[in-house]
């Protein structure tokens, strides 16, 4: 069986052998000049980075068009560095799954260093300030998730972590923010070194949700006499410091054991199934669907790689915006939230599964081309047209991807803000469109709503996905019964007007006692998930 290590992969033949590709440059040499000259860092260590990120830098490291790797920091699952990278010299393996079930796999070897983002781990934390001290460093990117940006919780206050940072300065900082500013402020002490803070994770605008946490840090730290005003005044300059907008699309799902025998059976041994403590399923390996996208805005004041030559598309912000909103509120994810909330109540375990169910691929047709596309800008550089088709016809419905509406509905609460409310919101402000019309968007809402209850369709107790807010939203429908229509009440009230979930009160525009009907329809007995579906949904 071939392992994963440094040396191993020297044995070219054996992995030409598995049908494996390899890499056309010197691992050891990458990740020597990596670590004398980084020009990349990249915060979280997840299947996202490794089955797309990295494979873009190691393309251009396999056309020799650079010849330093990424050094990636995990700042919040440590066990991911202690037990994926670290005992596979920062190799993995990626296994692209076709839509006719082959799969193509290629050794991910562009990865030179990696570290955990932690000042408890003093080793490694003074490696990622020396990182940052660099003249060489051109960007830090991000896939930390829509949470990682948040500096407040649920109550709308700062987090304890986050008072803590503010209080303290940048000297032993605890949250995720906290270390991005801190790490700011040690390339501001440098000689003010210019940089890119590329947040490439799937939320609206996300250059600005970055930039706001560590300007909101900086701004605090200055007010308390912690770090000279000249700080803030770097963090402002988009001469030596930016915060682009971008849009990144792939699916790459929890490894699967599908995917693990076949890496098996074709003599690739490196592949142990990891849950960590921190709920995290990793493997070294990465499946992944073949479709990617990546749209960055085009400013990095220290310059960057040539990535365009791989297929990243750089553009302006008014481009990437609408690129952005085509994906995250109308052409993909929200009509996998669609698929995570009602896949879960219905017992599915597979979203091409759920491609298969007619009422469940019309309510995802209806989000989509009905009620999203009408507020769609075209960005030109893509068509919104073609790429719903080939969401819903292509990605979605592959029997390969071993994608699970599980997986999807984690932390709901901080995305229906975005891939509904902005449609909610374009609705109210267009004189042409009128909220009170939509039907879909509410319905899934209040499948949402259902599916907080913990109860699948047959009334059986169900795991939910992880979300910050699940225990506040459950103690609101704590008192709701399964076929008890009466025992509903006010008790939607609480979230169905929280502005900070939706961005709107759904109350206030004319939806909020539309999902409540909803929602009395999906409670009204055993089986109602599956009747309201198919009373709505005209197929």
């Amino acid at each position: 069986m071939l392992v994963l290590n440094q040396e191993s992969i020297k044995n070219v033949d054996l992995w030409k052998k598995a049908g494996i590709e390899n890499l056309n440059f010197n691992h050891e040499q990458m990740s020597a000049s990596t670590k004398e000259n980084p020009t990349w860092v990249h915060f979280g260590a997840g299947n996202i980075f490794r089955g797309f990120i990295a494979m873009l830098q190691q393309s251009l490291l396999n056309s020799k068009k650079v010849d330093s790797g990424i050094v990636v920091v995990e700042t919040y699952d440590h066990e991911i560095i202690e037990k994926i990278y670290a005992p596979y010299d920062n190799l993995g393996l990626l296994a692209i799954m076709n839509t006719d079930g082959s799969l193509d796999k290629e050794i991910i070897g562009s990865i030179g260093e990696s570290l955990i983002g932690d000042p408890s781990k003093e080793e490694d934390w003074k490696r990622i300030q020396t990182i940052f001290s660099k003249p060489s460093l051109q960007l830090a990117s991000f896939t930390i998730t829509e949470k990682g940006y948040s500096l407040k919780n649920s109550a709308g206050d700062y987090s304890a972590e986050v008072q803590e940072d503010m209080a303290n300065g940048p000297r032993q900082p605890k949250s995720v923010m906290g270390k991005i500013a801190s790490l700011a402020y040690t390339r501001y002490q440098h000689g003010q070194l210019p940089i890119a803070f590329v947040s490439m994770d799937n939320c609206s605008h996300n250059g600005d949700k970055l930039y706001n946490a560590v300007e909101t840090i900086a701004r605090k730290w200055v007010t308390q006499g912690l770090v000279e005003e000249g700080f803030l005044q770097y963090i402002n300059d988009p001469a030596k410091v930016s915060f682009p907008w971008s849009m990144i699309d792939k699916i790459t799902p929890r490894p699967a054991d599908s995917v693990k025998d076949a890496l098996n059976q074709s003599g690739f041994g490196s592949t142990d199934i990891l849950c960590t403590t921190k709920n995290t399923f990793i493997a070294p390996f990465v499946n992944a669907e073949k479709p990617q996208y990546l749209v960055i805005e085009d400013k990095f004041p220290n310059g960057r790689m040539p990535l365009e030559e791989v297929g990243v598309i750089f553009t302006d912000r008014q481009t990437v915006d609408r690129v952005e909103k085509m994906k995250v509120c109308t052409c993909l994810n929200p009509l996998h939230t669609s698929l995570a909330v009602f896949g879960c109540l219905l017992g599915y375990t597979l979203i091409a599964d759920e491609m298969k169910n007619p009422n469940l691929k019309g309510l995802v047709e209806k989000v989509g081309y009905e009620e999203g596309m009408p507020v769609v800008v075209n960005p030109q550089i893509v068509d919104p047209e073609a790429f719903i088709k080939e969401v819903i016809e292509v990605r979605f419905p592959n029997p390969y991807i071993p994608d699970t509406p599980q997986r999807i509905a984690s932390d709901t609460s901080q995305k229906v803000g975005i891939r509904f409310g902005e449609t909610i919101k374009a609705y109210c402000e267009r004189p042409d469109l009128d909220p009170k019309t939509l039907q879909y968007i509410p319905l899934v809402i209040a499948g949402w709503c259902r599916y907080l209850m913990g109860l699948d369709d047959q009334g059986n107790k169900m795991s939910l996905s992880p979300d910050p807010l699940l225990s506040m939203l459950q103690v609101h429908i704590s008192g709701i019964e399964l076929g008890n229509v009466e025992s509903v009440g006010d008790s939607l009230e609480p979230i169905l007007s929280n502005e900070e979930i939706f961005g709107v009160n759904l109350y206030n525009i004319g939806l909020g006692e539309k999902i409540e009907n909803y929602f009395k329809e999906l409670i009204s007995g055993v089986g109602a998930v599956k009747a309201t579906l198919e009373k709505h949904i005209t197929i």
